[in-house]
């Protein structure tokens, strides 16, 4: 059988057990995730989700994995990766083509783009879990909101 290529962007892949490597179905909305996440339980904590996602606007949301570490690397334009610490001080990481930045176990992260990035994320998402950014009345700025979780993704994000 002769190789595939695939569009990271619309079919992600699933990096798993022995060291495999298994395309997936077309993205198609957060559906998508618990399906993912049905098809590669059996992985656990050790499956990782490799996806590549273009940006024109900052995130509308938080999230955290508590299962393992995300890389996310720029592999074009320029975004500001914003991370919180469990006492929730944050940081933020401005990263350019070529440069990645790690996202600890249970850091709340999310990202503000001003034009255009694309990244490319290896993410350990079991149990992946979502919050909302609220936008500060006075500037089109967005604030860190509190700690009140809206989404859960039980196995992956």
């Amino acid at each position: 059988m002769g190789a595939i290529a695939h569009d990271l962007r619309t079919h992600p892949a699933h990096l798993g057990l022995g060291a495999k490597a298994v395309a997936q179905p077309a993205f198609a909305g957060m559906a998508w995730y618990e399906a993912y996440a049905a098809r590669t339980a059996t992985d656990g904590a050790e499956g990782r989700l490799v996806s590549l996602y273009d940006f024109t606007e900052s995130w509308t949301s938080w999230e955290m994995h508590p299962a393992g570490d995300e890389m996310v690397i720029c592999v074009a334009g320029e975004m500001t990766l914003i991370q919180e610490a469990a006492d929730g001080s944050t940081s933020s990481l401005t990263l350019t083509a070529g440069q990645y930045a790690i996202n600890t176990p249970g850091m709340w992260h999310t990202a503000d783009v001003d034009g255009q990035a694309t990244a490319l994320f290896i993410t350990a998402g079991q149990g992946t879990q979502h919050r909302p950014r609220q936008r500060e009345s006075r500037s089109c700025g967005w604030v860190n909101q509190p700690r009140r979780m809206i989404q859960i993704i039980t196995k992956c994000c």
